[in-house]
């Protein structure tokens, strides 16, 4: 089984939905993904953006508040366990992932590492360059507990959709 095929198997039994698709479907399936208002942040992957979607790229923060949908890049991506990684960055991925009730996490296939060790390896690099500085590593929708009845959304998003993009 590849990391991709455990990755997806790992969010099968987490309440995430996941397309792997190619950058040619990319905007119909995006666009299909987005409730609005949705923000977002420039994708760093070749052949797709978020440019011409209705997706505001640099949001203030009342339009980050206000948003339904947030879209970021990740990575790397745990197949043990459906972890993504996202990075924080001057564009903010870190705020319009959390902020918004749902978040539409984007990712390469060839980001997707075996275990966290490995993601955390890959991460050392950017760490000791010091181009980054903190990472949020999400494991589905935002969960609590505390009051009883397990209720999505507490303190991020309610519902997530990973798009894997297959390898060009």
């Amino acid at each position: 089984m590849s990391h991709v095929e455990a990755f997806e198997q790992a969010l099968a039994d987490r309440p995430v939905t996941v397309d792997r698709i190619t950058a040619t479907e990319f905007p119909g399936r995006i666009e299909a993904q987005l409730d609005p208002p949705a923000v977002g942040v420039p994708l760093p992957f070749e052949g797709v953006s978020l440019s011409g979607l209705p997706v505001e790229l640099n949001p203030t923060p009342s339009e980050l508040t206000a948003a339904t949908t947030g879209v970021t890049p990740v990575g790397p991506a745990v197949a043990e366990y459906g972890s993504v990684v996202v990075q924080s960055g001057v564009e903010g991925a870190e705020g319009v992932s959390l902020y918004p009730d749902k978040h539409v996490a984007v990712l390469a296939a060839s980001d997707v590492v075996g275990s966290l060790t490995d993601a955390v390896a890959a991460l050392s690099g950017p760490i000791a360059d010091g181009d980054l500085s903190s990472a949020v590593i999400a494991t589905g929708p935002s969960g609590t507990a505390d009051m009883g009845s397990l209720v999505y959304g507490a303190h991020g998003p309610e519902t997530v959709h990973v798009v894997v993009l297959e390898d060009r």
